[in-house]
């Protein structure tokens, strides 16, 4: 019997990123207990299968994360659950408002750099 029961049920199913597989290697009970409660939600019935799969995927879609095989696998897994092209939509239009900090912070500091270029003082960086 393994010591890794999640992690082996994960990659039985196709649910596992094959990024972990040195995480796996290196420290199987470690990934584990991560596996277990990054998996706890989906295991626990407190949420349905739609809902689960909707979150996963603005997890993968996120803008930290990006991750297209997990993107394509929660958006089928999604369908398949019944959720509407609509639903789907939303999820993906939520996780683009992470990303849009990169803007707001970005967009006012580009505009100081341009300027101070422009009138020719140099200054180093606050």
């Amino acid at each position: 019997m393994s010591g890794t029961p999640i992690t082996d049920q994960l990659r039985r199913s196709g649910n596992w990123n094959e990024a972990w597989d040195e995480f796996a290697e290196l420290d199987p009970q470690w990934t584990e207990k991560f596996m277990d409660m990054g998996t706890l939600p989906m295991r626990s019935g407190v949420l349905n299968r739609k809902t689960i799969e909707l979150i996963f995927l603005a997890v993968n879609a996120s803008c930290t994360h990006l991750y297209e095989p997990g993107v394509r696998r929660h958006i089928r897994g999604a369908l398949d659950q019944g959720a509407t092209k609509e639903e789907i939509m939303a999820v993906l239009e939520l996780v683009t408002a992470i990303g849009i900090q990169a803007c707001s912070l970005s967009a006012p500091i580009l505009k100081e750099e341009l300027a101070a270029r422009q009138s020719g003082a140099h200054h180093k960086a606050k």
